[in-house]
């Protein structure tokens, strides 16, 4: 049980990282957690090739 609540706490802290910077650079709130929340959807063509190559490797 301990896993689980130090993994949504780190979750919950990188998400609050993540959105703090895209702040900083100038985005919105609601386009900071869009981000946050759908990065696949951020993700480039390279990095979507580099991605489903992996997990087909795998």
């Amino acid at each position: 049980m301990k896993i689980v609540w130090i993994s949504a706490l780190l979750l919950g802290c990188l998400m609050g990282f993540s959105i703090g910077v895209d702040m900083v650079q100038g985005f919105s709130f609601s386009m900071a957690l869009q981000n946050a929340y759908s990065p696949f959807g951020v993700m480039e063509f390279a990095e979507l090739f580099v991605l489903f190559s992996f997990c087909s490797v795998l």
